[in-house]
């Protein structure tokens, strides 16, 4: 046994503790607090996270119209190529490149020289044949009594008579080439076919122009309306007959609603315009039908060669409609959050149809009942629960 006096544990304790500076005794209790309520805190139950308040719309059935765009291009109600009809020298030129023209308005003139000379050679033609009609004439006034006097032969008459028809023939002729001497000399002088927008002027002042040129002198556009082409597939022509009543084509043509003109900057047009004309087959290259529909354009605003997009509206009825900011896009699929008895969510997939303004129009997922959350669906999970409250009467009738 060692003869060492043994210190009790307390006593040794509390002598350590006497031993240490001041400072560090606080430093050490203090780690000692934080061990100790950091085991207290494991042993805690976490609290309960409240469950979220979230608006939640139950969907209704309603009538609803859907867009569908298709690309459109846009030609003047008349675009016309400015030809010469006869060659000669471009004397003058009247307009401008994308000026206004009036219809008749002289917009060119070839040198009209030659053709005045052609004009005065066919009226001295006509002019002799006249003079040879009178010559024949008289001879058949001549030799008529002698026949019928029997100092002459018949022959002689029936030969004179023969000659007077000749004549007759000549002055026919004459007189067409004088009124074709006449027409290619109006054709020296060119005029607008219509009123509208000139295009570009591809020959100058004193430039040689013919009939058989490649290019045309210029391109004249009538745009007081313009017609928007647009194709639709077999498919989409098929719907379009069954969308719209009528027993024959034409029958829907004039049930249509108005279409939209969305320009090339995605702003829409601002007046609407009419399907009028459905082509009657089928491209056989494309698969696709051409259709047209027409805008005033009493402004000018639209010119040939426009391009832009035909919005195109179908009418539905009974159709479910749900806010596109109702939904979540994922891997390709788009979903929604439906709300059970237990106001507990279910992320639901589904299949959308058409647009109908910010709206999706429903065609497989949720029916006419459901409810859906509205907002707040990006924390969401499977299965959570939480507080449904009624969405603002404003929101609820737009999307009602």
């Amino acid at each position: 046994m060692n003869s060492e006096t043994i210190i009790p544990k307390t006593i040794e304790s509390k002598t350590i503790l006497n031993t240490i500076p001041i400072m560090k005794k606080i430093t050490l209790l203090s780690i000692l607090a934080v061990f100790v309520i950091s085991c207290n805190d494991k042993n805690a139950t976490p609290p309960v996270a409240a469950a979220p308040l979230l608006p939640v719309l139950s969907i209704k059935s309603s009538d609803a119209v859907t867009d569908a765009e298709y690309p459109a291009a846009l030609q003047g109600a008349v675009d016309v190529e400015i030809r010469p009809q006869v060659s000669g020298n471009l004397e003058r030129i009247y307009v401008d490149e994308g000026a206004y023209v009036t219809k008749g308005q002289t917009l060119f003139k070839i040198n009209e020289r030659p053709f005045r000379e052609q004009l005065n050679n066919a009226l001295a033609n006509l002019h002799a044949a006249e003079a040879a009609y009178l010559n024949a004439q008289l001879e058949v006034d001549k030799l008529t009594p002698l026949v019928q006097n029997k100092v002459v032969s018949d022959y002689q008459l029936k030969t004179a008579k023969a000659s007077q028809k000749i004549a007759v023939a000549n002055i026919e002729q004459a007189k067409a080439m004088v009124g074709s001497a006449r027409i290619n000399l109006g054709y020296t002088n060119i005029t607008a076919p219509v009123s509208g927008y000139i295009g570009r002027l591809p020959k100058k002042q004193g430039s040689l122009v013919s009939a058989t040129d490649i290019e045309p002198l210029t391109n004249l556009s009538d745009v007081h309306e313009v017609y928007a082409y647009f194709s639709l597939g077999e498919t989409d022509f098929i719907k379009f007959k069954s969308a719209y009543a009528g027993n024959t084509l034409g029958d829907k043509i004039k049930k249509l609603p108005p279409v939209t003109l969305i320009l090339a900057d995605n702003s829409d047009y601002p007046q609407l315009g009419k399907i009028d004309m459905v082509d009657g087959q089928f491209d056989k290259n494309t698969g696709a039908i051409t259709v047209r529909a027409t805008f005033p354009n009493k402004n000018g605003t639209l010119r040939s060669g426009n391009t832009g997009k035909i919005r195109l509206g179908v009418q539905h009825d009974d159709a479910i409609l749900i806010p596109q900011s109702a939904t979540i896009e994922m891997q390709d699929k788009v979903f929604v959050f439906t709300v059970n008895k237990e106001n507990k969510v279910n992320k639901m997939p589904i299949t959308i149809s058409g647009k109908s303004g910010t709206n999706y129009l429903i065609k497989d997922g949720v029916k006419s009942g459901d409810q859906i959350v509205l907002s707040g669906i990006d924390k969401l999970q499977e299965g959570q629960l939480i507080q449904p409250e009624k969405p603002k009467a404003a929101i609820a009738q737009i999307i009602n």
